[in-house]
């Protein structure tokens, strides 16, 4: 790709390292900024920087916030009883698009897999082995993708968990989602919410 411009290529190395944005898609949205009004490309910039130095993780259940403890943990409506363990924050999100959830959440940040060199410390496993400890937890619904590591992780987590009075259940495993919460439709996982199961693996072996 010949570009006329240092500065128009420049902005195209960018862009294109963005998930999903290849050097055409690039060039494409770089062309469009050129023609769009200073102030509308001025507030493109800023809601970037502000998002990159201003979000927070929150120290609860660690869902990216715009303060300390997040909207979800901060709203006195929720089943402070009830935590769904995810993934990642897009699962999050996921999960409220279904509108069949009102506990609260606990973000993993990942699963285990030893074959990437991600063992339970680089997890946030600690910060929900403490809200089990500290606060009245009734239920851990474990809403985990269904791979080899996910079974990893939900086994490693209930094994940590067990000397504590909390049910564990997973969502329903016989509902198909692809294997990755962010991309079922919102009535299958809230079908698959409501019809979740008791995790039995401890209690088999």
């Amino acid at each position: 790709m010949n570009f006329s411009s240092k500065l128009l290529e420049d902005a195209v190395k960018a862009l294109s390292t963005l998930p999903g944005v290849g050097k055409k898609t690039a060039l494409r949205l770089a062309l469009h900024l050129i023609n769009q009004p200073d102030d509308q490309v001025e507030y493109f910039s800023r809601a970037i920087l502000n998002m990159r130095k201003e979000i927070k993780h929150c120290k609860i259940c660690f869902n990216l916030s715009d303060d300390a403890i997040c909207s979800i943990c901060n709203d006195h409506s929720r089943n402070r009883k009830l935590i769904c363990v995810v993934e990642s924050v897009r699962d999050v999100m996921a999960i409220e698009d279904t509108n069949q959830y009102r506990g609260t959440y606990h973000i993993l940040g990942g699963i285990i897999s030893p074959l990437e060199g991600i063992g339970p410390s680089a997890l946030n496993i600690d910060g929900l082995i403490n809200r089990v400890a500290n606060e009245e937890v009734e239920e851990i619904i474990m809403a985990i993708s269904p791979t080899i590591e996910g079974e990893t992780t939900l086994f490693y987590i209930s094994r940590q968990l067990q000397s504590y009075k909390v049910k564990i259940t997973t969502i329903a495993r016989g509902v198909a989602f692809g294997g990755e919460l962010e991309y079922a439709d919102e009535l299958t996982l809230g079908r698959s919410i409501i019809s979740r199961v008791p995790y039995s693996s401890i209690s088999e072996e």
